[in-house]
């Protein structure tokens, strides 16, 4: 792999996104976010946009937002994507350390939080092993959400374990659930 560099911004960047986005739409074809929510919680101060390059070119990128209060606060990466042609190249778990790097300097966080399709394809056994690799821990809790046909399961990253931070996974989406809410509020 070569030397990448990361970034980390809070204010919206046009032509950072315009390298991001064919990666995070090729990765998540459906259910995504669009492009207008996404400023918008950037615009909010409510979420952070994170880019991998190579050479100046996005090869990676993530959306990430803080939730909890001090003694329990945790990153949620609410979207990670790396580009196609460099997947299983160690490039995911560069970035997942960049990242979970930049949130305990920055931020103190005390764990991060994902949820992953909780689904029997090979696609979703192989996007839990990646997590489970980066030292991530399933839940057993299976969320449905009422507006999106697939189930999910919380993940947990534990980083401080004197931390307040829950490890069942219906505790844990409380935090995903209250971010999506901020999410997808309007002004």
């Amino acid at each position: 792999m070569n030397e990448l560099e990361f970034i980390t911004i809070d204010t919206w960047d046009e032509a950072l996104w315009a390298g991001m986005e064919p990666i995070y739409h090729e990765a998540f074809p459906s259910g995504a976010k669009t492009t207008s929510i996404l400023r918008s919680m950037l615009d909010r101060k409510i979420a952070y946009l994170h880019a991998g390059l190579d050479k100046g070119q996005v090869v990676a990128m993530a959306v990430t937002g803080l939730a909890g209060q001090a003694a329990d606060k945790v990153l949620i990466i609410d979207y990670l994507a790396v580009d196609h042609q460099l997947r299983g190249t160690g490039t995911g778990t560069w970035m997942l350390e960049q990242i979970r790097a930049w949130a305990v300097q920055e931020h103190n966080i005390r764990g991060i939080i994902i949820e992953a399709e909780s689904g029997a394809t090979e696609s979703h056994k192989e996007r839990i092993h990646f997590w489970e690799r980066n030292g991530f821990v399933l839940t057993s809790y299976v969320h449905q959400y009422r507006m999106v046909p697939e189930p999910y399961q919380a993940m947990l990253l534990p980083l401080d374990q004197s931390a307040n931070v829950p490890e069942d996974g219906e505790a844990l989406f409380r935090y995903i659930n209250a971010f999506h809410k901020v999410a997808y509020r309007k002004g």
